[in-house]
């Protein structure tokens, strides 16, 4: 039962966020660019980071309510890799975010200035950033910081675990409410897209180049609706369609990652000789139902993480692979060793790496606060249960994680903008390059056909067969150099209709059984893979 406190907190958070969404999806292009939006002066001192020490940081005043410029503010974090070339050939700022909604973008101005050739990197100003309400950014907004510890009920509706996940996604809408509901409702892509222009006031330019992938394409297109005069490059990577509900892109996603599951599965059984699982795709799929039945009754020891790892710990652990088939091996390894030996140490070592909860619920409240806002949910778990049993008729792999994952959205006050998100129409845009791959899970290829059809003048690159989610520095040269010309000097492909230039896939991994490494530490805040590892995921948009 909801404590009282919580209870005032949800209809006061309802009450913030029906002003807010009655307002912000309908705001005129270039609204705010002549305001004043009460952002503060950036002071950059270094980072200290001895890999990269020319990086400097720096935290930037920002109104919560840009309705209210001059009331509360918080800081957002940033940091910048300043151009080096002569003043002449400088390009000014590229602000950079690789999506979630809600993962850090500080990562990116070292890596990604480091993928191109140094002639065209050294002209631009590399701006990463923590959205607003996350990592760095100040205050860091956390709900229930031991939300993903395991081990959590059974995804599966079939084990009667339904009431168990209504009741904790209830808690987490309440615990948000009870704590954030003064910020959660101003935690929108909106929000974030008018933050990237106080840090472009901040800087002094008057435009700025933009690189997102995953919601960052979401992010990066509202930017250029509302502020399309302040845009003058922009590139958009793994793409969010810009029409689609969330509730119906999720659908999409469980549809995509039970595909990419089964390709996973068709090459572990041509991998007979390394994995022994079968010489069959269904063979493989058998021995993932056998390690997640197994796991119902005996949980696999989670440390260093805490808790236990159990079948919905294990699915966590496997989703990725449909974001980045380089896990394929590792994911192959894991079914291998407990089917052939009952050998736990490959499941537990992939999920410190993959799954493994950090100190708190990291960006899940961004998440929550921009999926379950930006367009209407539905509310009743009746509609859900037949709805989502229809879905994962066809596509099991995935759409109960899924589901669950989504849940806060029927009980967190946010109603929805019953207008969905902002209306992307491009006008005014000088031309936006967009990337995308036709076997992405995550953002599935219809949104980089529908975004290239709302954007004028766009240019849609497509990977035919490519399957990463955001499909750059992958070291495939016609996707990167693409890239790098237009960063250059805007040069775009020059072929017409909705597809101007196409790219080969890369090969599939080499089968291999990896050998288990000695013992990980856990770490402050989470084994995962750095974000520059070749098996980490980017832009995790569940």
């Amino acid at each position: 039962m909801l404590s009282m406190r919580k209870i005032i907190a949800l209809l006061s958070a309802a009450t913030a966020v029906a002003a807010l969404t009655g307002t912000s999806a309908s705001a005129a292009p270039d609204a705010a660019a002549a305001a004043d939006t009460g952002q503060g002066k950036l002071v950059w001192s270094s980072c200290n980071d001895t890999s990269t020490p020319a990086l400097q940081c720096a935290m930037l005043d920002v109104p919560v309510d840009y309705a209210d410029p001059h009331g509360r503010k918080i800081k957002i974090k940033l940091n910048r890799l300043p151009a080096t070339a002569p003043k002449s050939k400088q390009q000014g700022p590229i602000l950079l975010n690789p999506g979630g909604p809600g993962d850090s973008g500080l990562w990116m101005p070292a890596y990604i200035s480091g993928q191109i050739p140094k002639d065209v990197a050294s002209t631009y100003d590399w701006i990463g950033f923590d959205p607003r309400g996350t990592n760095g950014s100040d205050p860091h907004v956390v709900c229930d910081a031991h939300y993903f510890d395991g081990e959590r009920p059974d995804y599966q509706v079939s084990q009667g675990t339904s009431k168990a996940w209504l009741k904790k996604a209830a808690g987490y809408a309440a615990d948000c409410a009870a704590d954030w509901s003064w910020l959660m409702p101003h935690m929108t892509t909106v929000d974030n897209a008018r933050d990237m222009d106080s840090i472009r006031r901040a800087l002094g330019a008057p435009k700025i180049n933009f690189y997102g992938g995953s919601w960052g394409t979401s992010l990066g297109s509202t930017y250029g609706q509302l502020f399309p005069s302040h845009v003058r490059r922009m590139v958009l990577d793994s793409i969010v369609g810009p029409t689609i509900s969330w509730y119906d892109h999720n659908v999409l996603q469980d549809k995509e990652h039970q595909r990419r599951f089964d390709a996973f599965a068709a090459w572990a059984a041509k991998a007979d000789s390394v994995y022994h699982l079968g010489t069959d795709a269904a063979a493989v799929e058998k021995a993932y139902q056998q390690v997640e039945a197994d796991l119902r009754s005996n949980p696999a020891d989670a440390a260093p993480a805490p808790g236990k790892i159990g079948p919905a710990e294990f699915e966590d652990t496997f989703y990725g692979g449909g974001y980045n088939f380089l896990r394929w091996p590792r994911m192959a390894t894991v079914l291998s060793a407990y089917v052939t030996q009952h050998d736990t140490r490959p499941l537990n070592i992939a999920y410190n790496l993959y799954a493994a909860p950090g100190a708190d619920d990291g960006a899940f409240p961004a998440y929550n606060a921009a999926q379950c806002t930006e367009s209407a949910w539905p509310r009743d778990w009746e509609f859900w249960k037949k709805d989502q049993a229809g879905v994962n008729a066809s596509a099991p792999f995935y759409t109960y994680n899924n589901m669950w994952y989504n849940a806060a959205c029927m009980f967190l006050p946010y109603q929805g903008n019953p207008a969905g998100r902002m209306k992307i129409t491009g006008k005014s845009l000088p031309p936006v390059l967009l990337f995308q791959a036709t076997e992405d899970a995550a953002t599935p290829y219809e949104g980089g056909l529908a975004m290239h059809d709302a954007l004028p003048g766009s240019k849609l690159v497509v990977q035919n067969g490519g399957s990463f989610h955001e499909i750059l520095f992958h070291g495939n040269a016609c996707l990167d150099d693409t890239f790098t010309d237009y960063l250059r000097d805007g040069s775009l492909p020059k072929g017409g209709g909705r597809i101007a230039k196409a790219c080969a896939p890369e090969a599939d991994p080499t089968p291999t059984y990896v050998t288990p490494p000695p013992a990980l530490t856990r770490k402050a805040t989470s084994n995962r893979l750095s974000p520059t590892d070749p098996e980490a995921v980017h832009g995790v948009l569940r």
